[in-house]
C-alpha cells in the first residue's frame, strides 16, 4: 500500500503518547526508533550473473561419452567472504515501489546473500528510480518479473486489491512471496491464497513485522506459557478510518498506467484521491479499510498468541459507520464483539494499536513499542528498545532464510488467513447488521442471510481471475 507505513508511524507516535497505563501495574515502554536508512546496493546480475536457480539446476561438470569434463567457473561464482555462492543467494523482485514498497526495498538486508534484481510499478518515475537504485530492471507489467527464472521470490507491496491476485500468480509461477498486509479483498481470496501456496509448496511471509520485535516475542511466550492463567477475554484496538475524498473525475497523470493499477477492481474514474493515501485503503472497491489495513497488526498478535478461533464456530457482531458522502466508503468507528467456542470474549474497536490478554492470574497488553503487565514482576526481563525499521529488515531476512531452507517463515499464510478472516467477518456484520457465525473447520459462514453469504466473495474485472 502506498505510504501506508509512513502513515502508521505518524499515527502510532500520536496515539502512544496519549495512552493511559490504566489498571496495569507493570509497564515497560520501548522507545520508538526512527526508521534507519538502509540503502540497498543491488548486485548487478542481469544476463551475466549466475543465479541460485541456475546453479541448482546444473552441475560443476559436463558428462560427455562417460567422461567428466570440468567446467571452468569464475571465482566470483563460488563466493567469497563477502559474497555467498550462488546456491546460497536469494534473488528478489519488488512489485510495488511506492512509499511502503520503497521502505521494504531499502530494508532488504545487504550482506545476507539477498539480491534485488527487478522492480515493477504502474508509475514510470517510481519504477525507473527504484530500478536505478538496485542497478536492475524496471517493468510496467509485474508478470515480466514472474516470467524470469533467475528470481526466487517477490515482495508484493501494491494497493490492497492486488495483494492476493499477484501472490497467486507468483506461486503458480514457482515464486515464493512476501505479501504485505492486509491479505485479501474477500474471504474467498484469503482461502484461495492458502490453498494455492500449500498446493504449490511455496514459501509465504506475511508483512507483519512486529513478530520480529523482542518484546512481542517475549509477550507471546508469557501468554502461551499459562502464566496469565486461563484467558477469559481479549481486547483489541486499531486506529480509526475516516470519511472524505474527492469524487471529481480528473486527468490521469502522465507516466501512470491507471488501468493496470485498477486491475481486478471495478472500473472507476480517476480522482486526485483514489490512488494515494487515504484512498488506497479507504475505498471499498479496493479495500475494507482499517478493519483489516491496520487491524492486521493487533489481530495478527492475537492469532499468534491464542488459538481459540480454531476451537469451533464463533460469532461476530457489532456496529460501525459507513460514510454516505465522498470517495471513502469503508467502515470506521467500529465496535465489534467476537465470542469464541472456548468461551473467550474478544472485543475489537477503534483506538490505539494494542492487543490485551486478560487471564485469571494476570493481564498483558502488547503494542508496537511497549509491553504492559500485571501483576508487578510478570515482565522480569529487561528488553531492548524496539526498532521497527530493523524488525522490517529481519522479517525480510527470515523470508530469505525460508527460501533457502524451505522451512515455513515466521508469519505463514495460515495465520494471515485467520486474522484477515476476522476483519472480513467484522465488515460483513456491520454492513448487514447481522450476527454472523464462522465455522473454522468447514471454512464457511454458518447460516446468515443471502446478503452475508454473497459478501464472502468479490467479482473481479476481466480479464483478471483467481
Amino acid at each position: 500500500m502506498v505510504d501506508f507505513e509512513l502513515c502508521e508511524a505518524e499515527q502510532s507516535a500520536r496515539l502512544l503518547s496519549s495512552e493511559s497505563d490504566g489498571p496495569l501495574s507493570s509497564f515497560v515502554f520501548l522507545a520508538p526508533i526512527h526508521y534507519p536508512t538502509i540503502v540497498t546496493r543491488g548486485l548487478m546480475m542481469n544476463r551475466q550473473t549466475i543465479s541460485r536457480r541456475r546453479v541448482l539446476k546444473s552441475s560443476a561438470a559436463t558428462i560427455v561419452g562417460g567422461f567428466a569434463y570440468p567446467t571452468i567457473i569464475p571465482s566470483t561464482a563460488l563466493g567469497d567472504a563477502q559474497t555467498p555462492p550462488p546456491s546460497e543467494r536469494v534473488t528478489l523482485g519488488h512489485i510495488g515501489v511506492g512509499g511502503r514498497g520503497t521502505f521494504l526495498r531499502n530494508a532488504t538486508p545487504v550482506g545476507n546473500g539477498i539480491q534485488s534484481l527487478a522492480v515493477s510499478d504502474c508509475y514510470q518515475q517510481r519504477r525507473d528510480s527504484a530500478a536505478a537504485k538496485i542497478q536492475g530492471d524496471g517493468y510496467a507489467d509485474f508478470r515480466r518479473i514472474l516470467d524470469r527464472e533467475d528470481i526466487d521470490g517477490v515482495i508484493i507491496a501494491t494497493p490492497d486489491h492486488w495483494h492476493v491476485p499477484i501472490a497467486l500468480m507468483a506461486a503458480k509461477a514457482g515464486k515464493d512471496a512476501y505479501v504485505e498486509k492486509p491479505l485479501g479483498l474477500s474471504i474467498e481470496q484469503d482461502l484461495k491464497c492458502k490453498e494455492v501456496f500449500d498446493r504449490e509448496k511455496r514459501i509465504f511471509q506475511y508483512g507483519t513485522q512486529q513478530r520480529e520485535a523482542k518484546h512481542q516475542q517475549y509477550g507471546r511466550e508469557l501468554v502461551r506459557s499459562g502464566k496469565l492463567g486461563s484467558i477469559r477475554a481479549i481486547e483489541v484496538q486499531a486506529p480509526n478510518g475516516g470519511s472524505g475524498g474527492s469524487t471529481e473525475a480528473t486527468k490521469v497523470p502522465a507516466g501512470f498506467d491507471y488501468d493496470r493499477w485498477l486491475g481486478p477492481a471495478p472500473e472507476a474514474p480517476y480522482t486526485v484521491d483514489r490512488c494515494k493515501p487515504s484512498g488506497t485503503y479507504w475505498i471499498y472497491d479496493q479495500s475494507i479499510g482499517y478493519l483489516a489495513g491496520w487491524g492486521a497488526h493487533p489481530l495478527d498478535i492475537l492469532v499468534w498468541c491464542y488459538d481459540g478461533d480454531q476451537a469451533g464456530p464463533f460469532t461476530v457482531e457489532g456496529t460501525g459507520d459507513i460514510p454516505a458522502e465522498g470517495l471513502y466508503d469503508t467502515v470506521f468507528n467500529w465496535e465489534m464483539t467476537m465470542r469464541m467456542a472456548d468461551g473467550v470474549k474478544i472485543t475489537f474497536k477503534t483506538g490505539s494499536d494494542s492487543t490485551k490478554f486478560i487471564g485469571t492470574e494476570g493481564r498483558l497488553e502488547l503494542t508496537r513499542n511497549s509491553i504492559r503487565a500485571f501483576p508487578v514482576g510478570l515482565v522480569s526481563e529487561e528488553l531492548p528498545s524496539n526498532n521497527h525499521g530493523q524488525n522490517g529488515a529481519n522479517h525480510i531476512g527470515v523470508f530469505a532464510d525460508s527460501i533457502r531452507s524451505r522451512h515455513p517463515a515466521s508469519s505463514p499464510v495460515e495465520d494471515a488467513v485467520r486474522s484477515d478472516v476476522m476483519s472480513h467477518l467484522c465488515d460483513i456484520a456491520v454492513r448487514t447488521g447481522e450476527r454472523v457465525t464462522w465455522d473454522p473447520s468447514q471454512q464457511r459462514l454458518v447460516g446468515g442471510s443471502d446478503q452475508a453469504k454473497s459478501m464472502v466473495s468479490r467479482e473481479m474485472r476481466a480479464p483478471w481471475t483467481l
